[in-house]
């Protein structure tokens, strides 16, 4: 797997759990989905994602 491709199940994993607890839990949990989607955004035009840095070093990948 890519790390571009774990951003992308770790992104759908998040948004999936905030839907998921903001239905079973308290609907504050939306403020988790709305995060991941301000998130992808930005590092769509930053190119600077936190979770890339994160995958990279589990991964044991530098440059992806």
């Amino acid at each position: 797997m890519t790390v571009e491709n774990g951003i992308r199940v770790m992104a759908g994993t998040l948004v999936l759990v905030g839907v998921c607890l903001s239905i079973l839990i308290n609907p504050w949990w939306l403020l988790l989905t709305g995060f991941v989607g301000v998130n992808l955004i930005q590092s769509a035009f930053t190119h600077f994602c936190p979770a890339e840095m994160i995958l990279k070093r589990v991964m044991g990948k530098n440059n992806a």
